[in-house]
């Protein structure tokens, strides 16, 4: 039956948990904007986008606290149609599981599962995939664990439908004087943070009590996540090891713990390919921590996790954390943790270790709404797709689907079109993003500009970074190395030539990289160039995913 409030409203929720939303309706943004907060998005052509209801969407937005009231609120309020009553009782059926069952400790330090319902609990103690993290049965609604199983019977109950709300709390690790300054060091400014930074850092802290101390905080690229990390540090003041994708990114780290804090060099470590020196707040990479000399040996800095009284770990970009992290993170669950990223999608489809093991989406801003108050740049995103060249159509038509799709990602086509697009923005920042290396190179050639790889020394690539944030180099062509935690607060325009495999992980980072507040009109231009009719085509749909949860609109141009 219809709606009698409805006819101009733009959700259709169905029956399969999937919830379809009109773009065209003069409410689409208001209901994108809270749906999101409960239900993923799975596709998002021109006019109707589909969003699914799914237990962990639920249980993020019950961990950041929302009730089904609340949700069912939302979805009759935008609805065009009544909800279907099976989805109604599996909101509240599904929300209810998170916190049904909960992890308590005793003054021994003994570990238990705690729920008031004793016939789930009997079930969950009889499971074959958690049995074998628990001692005994201590009465009806108590269960011990074995020791240091807290993360991994976290990891076994979430897959079977029921997350922890742990309430263990946490050791407090060796302590650090840390103060934000009021002012930077370097260049003089006044520094204070800003709305949605501090209530972010509250909401993650919560005075200090069991409910806070671990989570995931979501802010887009540029929005200032290493401040959220810094203000939590000054709120703990703790030992403390950052995680983080690269060695620029751990520069970039210690270059604003040092000008926003009072911190001092001596009191910071960087523990990475380069340099090996812990101190009492260490930065080290992900991939120091997965090294090892074969494939049958043990990770060898594993044990940087135990080398000193750490209180808090923060995991920097958390949804790139290696899967083979998650088995020593199952281990330190006594540790705070903060998760900080722009995106919670994972390629591997961990989402839910991420969840049960770093914990529960804290916070979460819709990148729209930040551009909006001017605190990221306006973004333009626009798809240029071009043909093939007639000589390589019967090479691309006899190739595999992986040679197909490298074929199109670097079609020579594209080099005419970003010569236009380097022409029609001579007077901006330009970065060129790709991720072939014959294809940058060749660009990189033809348009005389600097290029950086991944075989670059970590030096001479932070001094074309510093080159190009002084304006004294003004188009950069760069890898996919320059896709995460890069600060290049200048660039407005991005030129992707080629990218992975339709990741929408790449395609948040890549557009992050110029979203930057930006002075005047405070605008920035994302241009993605796609072989039409092709296996690089087809994966176009799957990047632009992302963009458009977050409410940008491609524009799509042929050529």
């Amino acid at each position: 039956m219809m709606n009698s409030r409805a006819p101009d409203k733009p959700l259709i929720v169905q029956s399969d948990k999937t919830i379809l939303l009109e773009t065209s309706s003069p409410l689409y943004e208001k209901a994108r904007d809270e749906i999101s907060k409960f239900a993923e998005l799975v596709k998002s052509p021109e006019h109707i986008h589909t969003y699914r209801i799914t237990p962990l969407s639920l249980w993020n937005a019950a961990s950041s606290g929302l009730d089904p009231t609340a949700i069912i609120r939302s979805l009759n309020q935008y609805s065009k149609y009544d909800i279907p009553p099976n989805i109604v009782s599996d909101i509240r059926d599904i929300i209810s599981r998170y916190g049904k069952i909960k992890l308590i400790k005793d003054d021994l330090e003994n570990f238990y599962l705690f729920s008031e319902d004793d016939i789930l609990l009997t079930e969950i103690f009889y499971d074959k995939n958690v049995s074998k993290f628990i001692e005994k049965k201590k009465d009806r609604h108590h269960v011990l664990i074995k020791k240091n199983y807290r993360g991994h019977i976290k990891q076994a109950l979430i897959h079977i439908g029921f997350p922890i709300e742990d309430l263990a709390g946490f050791k407090d690790g060796a302590f650090l004087p840390v103060q934000l300054r009021p002012q930077t060091l370097y260049t003089r400014k006044d520094f204070s943070l800003r709305k949605y930074q501090e209530d972010a850092s509250e909401i993650f802290y919560a005075g200090n009590s069991v409910k806070g101390g671990s989570g995931v905080i979501v802010l887009p690229c540029g929005a200032g996540k290493t401040v959220v990390g810094l203000k939590v540090l000054e709120m703990l003041k703790t030992e403390t090891l950052i995680l983080v994708t690269n060695v620029v990114a751990a520069r970039q780290w210690i270059q604003e713990i040092l000008d926003k804090t009072t911190l001092s060099s001596d009191q910071i470590g960087e523990y990475t390919g380069d340099i090996k020196l812990i101190k009492p707040l260490t930065l080290a990479t992900y991939q120091i921590l997965v090294y090892r000399r074969s494939r049958q040996d043990d990770f060898i800095h594993f044990d940087l996790f135990n080398k000193k009284n750490w209180g808090l770990i923060i995991y920097d970009e958390v949804h790139l954390l290696p899967a083979p992290v998650f088995r020593m993170v199952a281990e330190i669950q006594s540790k705070r943790r903060l998760g900080l990223t722009a995106t919670l999608v994972r390629e591997d489809g961990r989402e839910n270790d991420v969840f049960s093991l770093i914990g529960p989406k804290k916070f979460d801003i819709p990148w729209k709404e930040l551009e909006k108050q001017g605190w990221i740049a306006k973004a333009l995103c626009m798809e240029i797709r071009t043909g093939l060249p007639a000589d390589l159509r019967y090479k691309y038509a006899v190739k595999s689907d992986r040679e197909k799709f490298r074929i199109a990602s670097t079609n020579p086509n594209k080099i005419k079109i970003v010569l236009e697009l380097v022409a029609q923005h001579k007077n901006d920042n330009i970065l060129i993003i790709g991720q072939y290396i014959d294809q940058l190179e060749s660009m990189a050639e033809i348009l005389k500009a600097p290029f950086i790889s991944g075989k670059m020394r970590n030096q001479m690539r932070q001094e074309l970074y510093n080159k190009f944030k002084k304006s004294e180099i003004k188009l950069l062509v760069v890898s996919k190395v320059a896709n995460f935690a890069v600060d290049l607060p200048d660039a407005n325009v991005a030129i992707q030539v080629s990218g992975t495999f339709g990741s929408r992980q790449e395609e948040a980072q890549r557009l992050g990289r110029i979203l930057r507040p930006k002075e005047g009109e405070n605008q920035a231009h994302f241009y993605t160039l796609v072989t039409r009719e092709s296996k690089e085509g087809d994966f176009a749909g799957k990047r632009q995913m992302f963009l458009t949860e977050q409410g940008y609109r491609y524009v799509i141009k042929n050529r």
